[in-house]
Parts: structure tokens; sequence; C-alpha cells
């Protein structure tokens, strides 16, 4: 029988997967004509930045020890991606209508 601790983490992880497939859905149009790479941001970007910032759960996961990885590492992949995001992407509005948005999660 699966303890509280996996079957929280199975949700969460479902939840988060569920959210980055919507995301993806969202963009798969804009690679398309006559749609453009441009408005990406327009399309997925508020989820995408939901997403992420939901994301420091992991940090939070890490540091009670519900999954073996450094809480430090993982707080700092998360804030580099978060900072990304919601500090450049986000508040630069031409950096959100470039085509690099689409592609900024390949790593």
């Amino acid at each position: 029988m699966a303890r509280p601790s996996q079957l929280y983490l199975l949700s969460y992880n479902s939840v988060q997967a569920l959210g980055w497939f919507v995301a993806l859905l969202r963009l798969l149009p804009c690679l398309a004509p006559p749609s453009s790479v441009h408005s990406s941001y327009a399309v997925a970007g508020d989820l995408v930045c939901l997403l992420q910032t939901w994301a420091i759960l992991e940090t939070i996961h890490a540091a009670i020890g519900l999954v073996h990885t450094s809480p430090l590492l993982a707080f700092l992949q998360w804030g580099g991606r978060t900072h990304f995001v919601l500090a450049v992407v986000r508040q630069i509005p031409e950096v959100g209508r470039t085509a690099n948005f689409c592609f900024v999660w390949n790593g």
C-alpha cells in the first residue's frame, strides 16, 4: 500500500504534468501557419508562470525529505527558471514577443 507521501507526490507530479501538457497544447497552434511563434507568450505565458511559481513546492519537498535531493539545488533551479519567466519574460514585453519563449524549456 502506498504511503500518504507517495500519493501526495503522485498527485503533485500529475497536476504539474497535466498543466505542462495543456501549455504544450496551447503552444502547438503557434507553430503552424498562419499563426506565429511570436504569439506564444500571449497564448501560454500566464499558465507557464503559474506552473513555474508552483514548482517552489519541489524545494519544500526536498527540505522536508519527501524526495532525495538537495534543497539548495532544487531552490537554485527553481529560482533561475522563475526569475527568467517572471522577471525577464513577463516584465519586458519585447522578450515575450520573440520566438525564443516557445523553446526556452528544452533544458
